[in-house]
């Protein structure tokens, strides 16, 4: 260790062997390598550095990291074998540069940093004033606040930055508030119904940004500022992630914060939900429709109040309308699917509340759970275990996982959608009474924590599966789905889930998935409840919406229908020969044909730091046009999906709409070919094409060099797939390879080394295919029956046993 005390008393630093800790006016900066392309940063006004324990970041083992520092006048320069931190001592302020000496990003260099104490509150509420209120969340116990004490301080922050005027910007969570490049823009991060917060930013200019704090946040890029601001903190924290494109930013941030677990081959088939199956008879008889319909589906899943009326989340089935869980369960699996429970964090008026209560296990002021306490997530394990795991449900759907939302009724008619401060200030103090300010935005990581955790522990026969309404930084490594909340069902409601979706998964969490046909779907009491169609499925104009919504979902990481105020089952929209109906049995269809190319990108995901859904900059960067276009995306690398986000048949009422054009444009990136999913005609990169879009139709395009594997013939579930023939398509033009992966399809001997791969390589000179060996100690109990394509005609086939072949076309 190096130490040196400059003489004009300005600052002294301290070199350490991972960094430098530098004494500022009044200040104390930190700077560490925890890795070679990712530092720590650490401000603070106080005297020492505060400890953080926000279950963020996973503990590393402390490697030795080769580092230089070199000093010249106030300038520090600390380089490692990928990058260097350049740090002003005079204003504290970083610079973050390549190994050639050009700047990735920098501080703002006249204030890099703003710190304000603020005090904190302990807030007692009215017993007293105890009461239950019914909201579209269900019945929640709330209480008058009947003091506030100070009883310390906190500090609010400010990271004042100075991007590149070329650079775009993605991530920060998933809002429905109609935008795709952050940059000019005013983002309010905090846990709501319709927000899932995850403080994260990923750049095209080449790295990231983790802020390692847990309380609400502003960001900030207009009328020449850029900051991001942190509500509460001990101290002003964050990780600066270098990537030379936008996955390796995703791959350090899950280095970060944990990977993702493979999820189960099942979660990639069709999910049907509804508000609501009313009884055990009711799921079994639905799920026996499909089967009957041969309508491919793999999950089935019970939304709320299965308990006994008054009871509220009470995690306990009435005997009325679900006499034997095991009987339901035995059922639905006998029909080869799966079945989702919902549960919640609050409880009213059941012993289970009792029971909480008694031990202290409830957040103050309210009626949820205390995820923060591991005895309050044990308790909360037994009662979800013996009531549901143990009788053989096989999936959680963690709902209202924020857990509170200050704006969740009626607010009058000034209030709506757009009323983004005013609902951040609504919810940044509501959760920050109940859950502390410091901590106000962590309770769903938490809360999946303990469910993760516990199953795992339970057995290692069924990977854990979580579909929940909330998100943070860390949670990826929890099994959670994360869908985007209660919206309505309105195409510009629609037009918006795109890009939430998109930057959601930017941030590093990558499963993603909506309520196809939205949740609303009528006009109701409240701000949220504002849809379109009155009639629901009978409305032609719902089909359309319905119909298009589910062509999106087709190709997002998980596809599932949900929603109240109509039914969602595929027989409502039409009978047989219905160009609804069969467009919505196209799109299952389609989605079970996908199974070994999803199943392959989960493992990417999984094994190789991937993202499933991208936005184009992940892959196309270089081309600038794609920077903020909302409407598009990638499914891997292989599929560019152009969802249909307008009305072309019908409005609300059935409504005709005459002179509408049955096209759409699409913005083909990039100077390669690309080729018609369905029509396999061809078009040349860096431009925009107009495609007819028929209702059974979503605009999908391949570039040159890809290699899609799809099963062929009829698939009614998942593990069907291994027993089916499959058509590997190839798109020439370019050389390519894919990397096709096989395990049991649920469990986790995959961690074990169950688990293998073949490549797929075509060498578009020679018009070969070559397929690998099999490696890996997983191994099919059948040959796979290959068919290979190409969008001129050509055919090859091939039995393939896991050994080296060669296919010429």
């Amino acid at each position: 260790m190096v130490c040196s005390l400059l003489s004009n008393g300005a600052y002294a630093q301290t070199l350490l062997a991972d960094g430098a800790e530098i004494t500022l006016k009044d200040s104390r900066l930190k700077v560490e390598f925890v890795k070679e392309d990712i530092v720590r940063v650490r401000w603070t006004k106080e005297d020492a550095f505060a400890d953080v324990d926000n279950n963020i970041c996973i503990e590393h083992p402390k490697s030795k990291i080769k580092l230089k520092h070199a000093d010249k006048d106030s300038m520090l320069t600390i380089t490692s074998d990928s990058m260097s931190v350049s740090v002003d001592k005079s204003t504290g302020a970083i610079t973050y540069l390549d190994r050639k000496g050009k700047i990735i990003m920098a501080e703002n260099s006249a204030m890099p940093h703003e710190g304000e104490r603020i005090y904190v509150e302990n807030v007692t509420f009215d017993e007293s004033t105890r009461r239950t209120v019914k909201t579209a969340d269900g019945d929640k116990e709330v209480m008058d606040v009947l003091k506030r004490d100070t009883v310390g301080s906190s500090w609010k922050w400010a990271l004042n930055l100075q991007f590149k005027p070329e650079e775009a910007l993605y991530g920060l969570g998933g809002y429905m508030e109609d935008y795709m490049n952050l940059r000019g823009k005013k983002v309010y991060l905090c846990q709501h119904n319709l927000k899932e917060m995850v403080p994260v930013l990923n750049s095209t200019a080449g790295y990231g940004i983790l802020i390692n704090a847990g309380s609400e946040m502003t960001f900030t890029d207009t009328q020449g500022r850029s900051s991001i601001e942190i509500g509460a903190a001990k101290g002003l924290d964050y990780y600066f992630m270098k990537g030379w494109n936008m996955d390796a930013t995703v791959r350090n941030y899950r280095w970060l914060t944990g990977q993702v677990q493979m999820m189960p081959l099942y979660l990639f088939g069709y999910t049907q939900s509804k508000e609501r199956y009313v009884s055990s008879a009711d799921l079994i008889g639905t799920l026996k429709r499909f089967r009957d319909s041969h309508i491919p589906i793999d999950m089935i899943v019970q939304d709320w109040n299965y308990w006994e009326p008054g009871s509220w989340g009470h995690m306990k089935m009435n005997s009325r309308d679900y006499p034997d869980k095991r009987a339901l369960t035995d059922a639905i699996h006998g029909m080869n699917a799966k079945l989702m429970i919902s549960i919640w964090p609050s409880m009213t008026n059941s012993p289970q509340e009792k029971d909480f209560a008694a031990r202290g296990m409830l957040m103050p002021g309210t009626n949820v759970y205390d995820a923060f306490s591991p005895a309050a997530r044990d308790l909360y394990w037994d009662y979800a275990n013996g009531e549901f795991f143990s009788n053989g449900f096989d999936a959680w759907w963690c709902d209202s996982s924020e857990p509170i939302d200050a704006d969740w009724s009626n607010r009058g008619k000034a209030y709506t959608w757009d009323s983004h401060a005013e609902r951040f200030e609504l919810c940044s103090k509501r959760l920050g009474d109940a859950l502390g300010h410091e901590r106000s935005q962590l309770y769903s990581l938490y809360h999946s924590m303990g469910i993760y955790e516990h199953q795992r522990k339970a057995t290692d026969q069924k990977r854990v599966v979580n579909l929940t309404r909330s998100s943070y930084a860390g949670q990826q490594r929890y099994g959670t789905i994360v869908w985007n909340g209660d919206t309505h069902a309105s195409w510009d409601a629609f037009a918006q889930m795109i890009p939430a979706g998109l930057n959601f998964v930017s941030t590093g969490c990558p499963y993603w998935t909506v309520d196809a046909g939205a949740f609303f779907v009528k006009k109701g009491w409240a701000w949220f409840y504002d849809g379109d169609y009155e009639k629901g499925c009978e409305d032609l104009g719902y089909r359309e919406l319905y119909t298009r919504m589910l062509q999106y979902a087709t190709f997002l990481p998980v596809m599932r229908s949900h929603g109240t105020d109509t039914p969602r089952e595929p027989w409502r929209f039409g009978d047989a020969d219905s160009p609804f109906y069969k467009a919505i049995i196209d799109c299952i269809k389609l989605r079970y044909s996908l199974l070994p190319y999803t199943y392959s990108l989960a493992a990417d995901v999984c094994f190789n730091g991937g993202t499933m859904m991208r936005p184009l900059p992940f892959d196309f960067a270089e081309d600038t046009k794609v920077a903020d276009i909302k409407d598009e995306f990638m499914m891997g690398r292989s599929l560019l999906v152009a969802p249909v986000t307008t009305p072309m048949l019908y409005g609300p009422g059935s409504a005709p709409i005459s002179g509408a054009k049955k096209q759409r444009d699409v913005y083909l990136p990039g100077n390669i070919t690309w080729y018609d999913f369905f029509s396999q005609a061809s078009y040349k990169g860096g431009a925009t094409v107009t495609v007819d879009t028929p209702i059974d139709r979503i605009p999908v395009f391949v570039p040159a060099g890809s290699i899609i594997p799809m099963c062929k013939g009829n698939i009614e579930y998942a593990a069907q797939y291994a027993d089916a023939p499959w058509e590997i398509r190839v798109y020439p033009g370019k050389d390519g390879t894919f990397s096709v992966y096989q395990d049991a399809g649920d469990g986790y001997a995959y961690e074990k080394g169950e688990r293998s791969t073949f490549d797929l390589t075509w060498n578009d000179k020679k018009h070969t295919l070559t397929i690998s060996a099999r490696k890996g100690m997983y191994k099919p109990d059948k040959d796979i029956e290959m068919t290979i394509t190409t969008p001129d005609g050509k055919e090859g086939k091939v039995r393939y046993d896991g050994k080296k072949t060669v296919v010429k076309l």
